[in-house]
């Protein structure tokens, strides 16, 4: 295991509240959807609650609520609709966490919510609601949502890839995927200080899967390392993911949580914090990462 360091501190400005932990930050996906990858998005009140409360009690320190499939053989959701759709969310969020206790002791109190969604509308429309992290993955291109986060104190996540989201970028060839990923995190940092975000409210995204083909995801896990430089947090989220089914041979995602829990050790071998690990299966997950930092910090294991 890697000698221990000191954690990023990420700063989350609406909530007036800064974290560090020495352990990686676990976040649930909440899909408001009817066309999610692994089949479990629901459109329902009551579905989206008992989700909601599923993720909370199996110890996510983050939801990411998001209100359409990033799959690229779909056409994305009018925007109205997806408006409506958080807005649906919103409603079940503030109710849900009236009666909400922890139920992980070690679980962030209260957890975060992250907004996944990239078009502008949307983000103007739903930044008011609530929410403490923006998860945008259009990339560098949308500096108007950095420039929305540091009006609302809202953290912002930026995502590593090329071209439009929704559209496939299967034929996408890099030259040093590690090195431009690198590239990006520096720009995008740059780029989220100068549209007025703290840099400690910016969290990065190398973008598994997007825009990138197996041996691309393989070689980015294979050089962790050199991303954790930027003192940053870093979300990798592995669960489930298009090359692991290819690596491993299992056409269904719903197949691929003992890959999902091997890129979550790899990441931490690499660096022992720093990391959110966005995954469908908490248990599982936070398991696998308690195991992980008790391995590596013999005092946090009992």
């Amino acid at each position: 295991m890697p000698e221990p360091r000191t954690p990023p501190s990420w700063l989350l400005p609406r909530a007036n509240r800064s974290i560090a932990t020495d352990r990686p930050l676990i976040m649930g996906i909440l899909n408001v959807n009817d066309d999610s990858f692994c089949g479990d998005g629901t459109l329902e009140a009551t579905g989206v609650a008992d989700q909601t409360r599923a993720l909370l009690e199996a110890g996510a320190d983050i939801i990411d609520v998001g209100a359409e499939s990033a799959r690229t053989n779909r056409q994305a959701v009018p925007v109205d609709e997806e408006i409506r759709r958080f807005q649906l969310f919103f409603d079940v969020w503030h109710d849900v966490m009236k009666d909400w206790q922890p139920h992980q002791n070690d679980a962030l109190s209260p957890p975060l919510l992250s907004l996944n969604t990239w078009r502008h509308q949307v983000v103007e429309a739903i930044l008011p609601l609530g929410g403490d992290l923006l998860n945008d993955m259009s990339g560098p291109a949308n500096q108007a949502n950095a420039r929305a986060c540091a009006r609302h104190g809202v953290s912002l996540l930026v995502m590593h890839t090329v071209g439009e989201p929704k559209q496939a970028q299967t034929d996408r060839q890099w030259q040093d995927v590690v090195a431009d990923v690198e590239g990006f995190f520096e720009q995008s940092l740059a780029r989220a200080t100068a549209c007025g975000l703290p840099r400690e409210a910016v969290v990065l995204d190398p973008g598994l899967d997007f825009a990138k083909q197996k041996e691309d995801n393989l070689e980015l896990m294979r050089h962790l390392p050199r991303l954790t430089r930027f003192e940053r947090p870093i979300l990798l989220p592995v669960s489930r993911k298009t090359f692991i089914g290819e690596t491993l041979g299992l056409d269904n995602p719903l197949d691929r949580d003992p890959g999902t829990l091997a890129c979550i050790a790899a990441a931490m071998i690499a660096a022992d914090s720093g990391w959110v690990f966005r995954v469908h299966n908490v248990p599982a997950a936070r398991a696998a990462c308690r195991m992980l930092h008790a391995v590596a910090h013999p005092k946090s294991a009992d």
